[in-house]
């Protein structure tokens, strides 16, 4: 199986745990975090790209690599489910990582740039 795969799969299970899809909150984390709102899973995605830049640093000095996995986990984990709560899935966000494949960071930045102010009437 495919990472693409792997991650569809889980963004299945998120949909269905919603609490407009029958999931329950008094047994799903996912249903609760989705049924409170987005305040709740932004804030945890706040926490956990926190976490997350906390483990990166503590490798530079003797850190446990599989700290900075486990809290990438949690932060895609909760990433997928503002993605799910907004009508998107992983398949969308890896197909914008694809049309970006080549392009040069700085370009595709600047072109992000101008077509802010191009909508913004500027």
């Amino acid at each position: 199986m495919s990472t693409t795969d792997d991650l569809n799969r889980l963004a299945l299970v998120i949909e269905q745990r919603k609490p407009s899809n029958g999931g329950n909150p008094e047994t799903s984390y996912v249903a609760r975090l989705l049924q409170k709102g987005p305040d709740a899973f932004l804030k945890k995605i706040g926490e956990e790209a926190t976490e997350t830049v906390m483990a990166a640093k503590d490798l530079q000095t003797g850190g446990d690599p599989q700290k900075l996995i486990g809290e990438v986990a949690d932060l895609w984990f909760h990433t997928m489910i503002a993605l799910a709560h907004y009508g998107a899935g992983p398949q969308q966000v890896i197909d914008e990582l694809v049309r970006r494949e080549g392009l040069s960071g700085l370009d595709e930045k600047a072109l992000r740039k101008v077509q802010h102010r191009e909508s913004q009437g500027e």
